[in-house]
């Protein structure tokens, strides 16, 4: 099969590997309808040492299941499914408590001899547990905003969730990437009344108006957080969707005391400002890796509906063997979100 490998930063390349089999009895083989590239896989892009066996790419896809193992019970060959950015059992205790993302036997596409999204077919282990069945043909229009929920619009939902959005709250989404902006759509679908994002690129701001964002701070640093501060008083939920220093920084400067910010972008940095002068303002600092397979049930019914449009993140389709450049793409910020159809 055909597949896109990281041989090191700004090194992405189409190349012949294995065709997936199933190797343990809970394992399915899927056939990629649709994937994606993802703002964390830019990176790796960018700083990625060289290696010389490379590393598959992509966990954010959907597809047919061909084949099945012994133990999959709740599958079969035709079903086409999503997959959440990890798979996981869906039994042990982390799982039963919704944080998949911790799951004891689960882990993640691309390592450990499983098979990345970014490729024409992936051998999925705990199939049962990982893959959601979907109720639409492989051909339905829905499949991009479908796929948002393998990640992107699970990963916003998770940030408004452990924010404590409700009816009524001001929030601010830090960051005007395919995260923030879901988390826009998910901020105002638990019922926040004013949604403030900080985004510098008119397109994306656009869209996220579009979503429901009341007000856009295209200012940064200082100017930006003092600007936040004029239109809102402050702020009691963030949504931090960047991973930079810089959005730490505007989080912990536009939220009020006693108020909590959500993290979602993966940290580029080790140490941040949480000294005494955080501490003394009683501020909670929550969010994380998405337990995506614990959400995609509670936003399917309306993603099907067209109650929420999470796909419009999506702004240009790419061939697999055109993935290099779906990567240069979203690095130089031509794009937004790159789909990647096999």
């Amino acid at each position: 099969m055909r597949a896109a490998v990281m041989y090191g930063a700004r090194d992405v390349r189409v190349e012949d590997r294995p065709d997936p089999k199933i190797v343990k009895p809970a394992d399915a083989v899927v056939r990629v309808v649709a994937a994606c590239v993802c703002g964390s896989d830019l990176w790796p892009y960018q700083s990625m040492p060289v290696t010389d066996t490379g590393r598959p790419m992509g966990h954010e896809f959907l597809g047919v299941v061909e084949e099945t193992g012994a133990e999959v019970t709740g599958l079969k060959t035709g079903d086409l499914v999503l997959a959440p950015f990890t798979y996981s059992d869906n039994t042990c205790d982390y799982c039963a408590k919704g944080l998949h993302i911790s799951c004891r036997n689960g882990g993640r596409y691309g390592f450990d001899g499983v098979d990345g999204g970014q490729g024409e077919a992936v051998r999925v282990p705990y199939a049962d547990g990982t893959l959601v069945k979907l109720p639409v043909a492989a051909d339905s229009a829905l499949l991009p905003a479908l796929l948002t929920l393998s990640d992107v619009m699970t990963t916003g939902h998770h940030g408004a969730v452990t924010a404590g959005v409700g009816r009524g709250d001001t929030v601010l989404v830090v960051g005007d990437g395919a995260v923030g902006l879901c988390a826009v759509i998910a901020a105002k679908r638990l019922g926040a009344e004013r949604i403030v994002l900080a985004g510098r690129h008119e397109a994306r701001t656009d869209l996220g108006r579009d979503f429901g964002a009341t007000d856009v701070v295209a200012e940064r640093g200082e100017e930006g957080m003092a600007r936040i501060r004029e239109l809102t008083g402050g702020v009691e939920k963030v949504i931090e969707a960047v991973g930079t220093r810089q959005a730490l920084d505007t989080a912990l400067g536009a939220v009020l005391d006693g108020g909590t910010i959500s993290r979602l972008g993966a940290p580029q940095y080790e140490l941040g400002p949480l000294g005494r002068a955080e501490f003394m303002r009683n501020i909670t600092l929550t969010g994380g890796a998405s337990p995506a397979r614990a959400y995609i049930e509670q936003l399917l019914p309306e993603v099907l509906d067209g109650t929420i449009t999470p796909g419009r993140v999506f702004d240009r389709t790419f061939a697999l063997d055109q993935a290099p450049d779906a990567y240069r793409a979203m690095a130089d910020r031509q794009v937004l979100k790159a789909l990647v159809a096999p």
